[in-house]
Parts: C-alpha cells; structure tokens; sequence
C-alpha cells in the first residue's frame, strides 16, 4: 500500500521486483487487499500485447494514512466561515502560512545551494506527513508530495494550496521558479512542483498558469 501511495498504480510484476519477491506472491497480497476494499485492478494497455493488470488505491486505501483529524478541520472551517466570514478565515490561514514559513527557514539554515533548499524542503514536509520526495530534473528539481494530510481543509478552501506556493517560493530563495505541475484538488493523484532557477527577464508575475 506504501507503494501504491508513493509511486501511484503498479503491476503485481513491477511490486514484486520493488519487493524484491515474485510477481505471483505480490499478486496474492493484492488479492486480499482486494478482497478488504483498498485496493482494485484495472486493465490497461502498455505498447504492443496483450493489457495488464495494474493495481492502484482505492478510497478506503487512501484513508488508511494519515488525515490530519479532518472531520474537526473541516468542522472549523465552515464555522469560521459562517460565524466570521471568509475574510477571518483569509486571516488565520495566512497566520498559518506565517508559521510554517518560519519552520522551514529555520530548516533552510546553513543550505547552499538550491539542491540543498529543495532536499531540506521535502524533510520539513515529509515530517509533516506529506510523505515528500524530490529529483533533479534538466536545470532544477520536481518535488512530489504523496500525500496530503490537510486534504479536506485544502477542498474546502483553496487559500490552503494558495499559501503553501507562495510559502515555497519564498523560503527557497529569490531567483527561483516554483510551479505547480500536478495538483490533487483538481484531481490529480498527488501534489507536485517544479522548480528551477528564474530565467533572465522573467519575474514573478509571469509564471503561467497557477494550478
């Protein structure tokens, strides 16, 4: 299931090399994961052949990990939202922002180099339940969170994902480049960032399209 998550839908082959066992006996664990509900299989066709099986996560699956108490979040969210209005809410999730902020420039001490700042940016989310990983890629870096424990506070209200941009493009410094390239609020399996050194002439108002 730790596979299913962080690498997204597999072959019973492929998870069984990743396991270092054979195909069939990765095949029989997702049997009776099957079986329990969190995971299923659909056919899919790969080049020339016949279509394989892939597995992937189910919705009991996903919630197996982590939620960050949710249902409370979701609870506070719209309250605030009625009682205080969405301007109140605005308010505390920029506090937040602030907060988290602070938390990784602490962690970004003594980093050089932009490698560095990515790789001690992934530490910081993954301790936070993200379950980040990060690659180079061309001139820059992909950083790939997994899993988002804040994912039902971040549906009912975009300034979540609005902040946690902004967030990262401060704390890895000026002169870098931050996009988001898959986004799971509008139904991507996970949330995940490009980012790379600003090309000259550009500035932050020209970045494209924000997802």
């Amino acid at each position: 299931m730790m596979l299913l998550k962080t690498r997204g839908p597999q072959t019973s082959g492929e998870l069984g090399e990743l396991l270092g066992t054979t195909g069939e006996a990765a095949r029989q664990q997702l049997m009776k994961l099957g079986v329990e509900g969190l995971v299923e299989a659909h056919s899919e066709v790969r080049g020339i052949g016949r279509p394989v099986q892939v597995w992937s996560l189910t919705e009991a699956g996903n919630a197996k990990f982590p939620d960050a108490h949710a249902e409370l979040a979701g609870f506070f969210i719209r309250s605030i939202r009625e009682q205080l209005g969405e301007s109140a809410l605005d308010r505390l999730i920029d506090a937040k922002a602030e907060e988290s902020k602070a938390g990784y420039m602490e962690a970004m001490r003594g980093a050089r180099g932009l490698r560095a700042r990515v790789e001690r940016l992934a530490g910081a989310r993954t301790r936070e339940g993200y379950m980040a990983e990060w690659w180079a890629e061309g001139d820059g870096y992909i950083l790939v969170e997994n899993h988002c424990p804040i994912c039902v506070a971040a549906s009912m209200c975009q300034g979540f994902c609005r902040t946690e941009l902004e967030t990262f493009r401060e704390v890895l410094g000026e002169g870098v480049e931050v996009e988001r390239i898959e986004h799971l609020i509008t139904g991507d399996r996970r949330c995940a960032y490009r980012i790379s050194p600003r090309r000259s002439g550009t500035n932050r108002g020209s970045r494209g399209k924000q997802r």
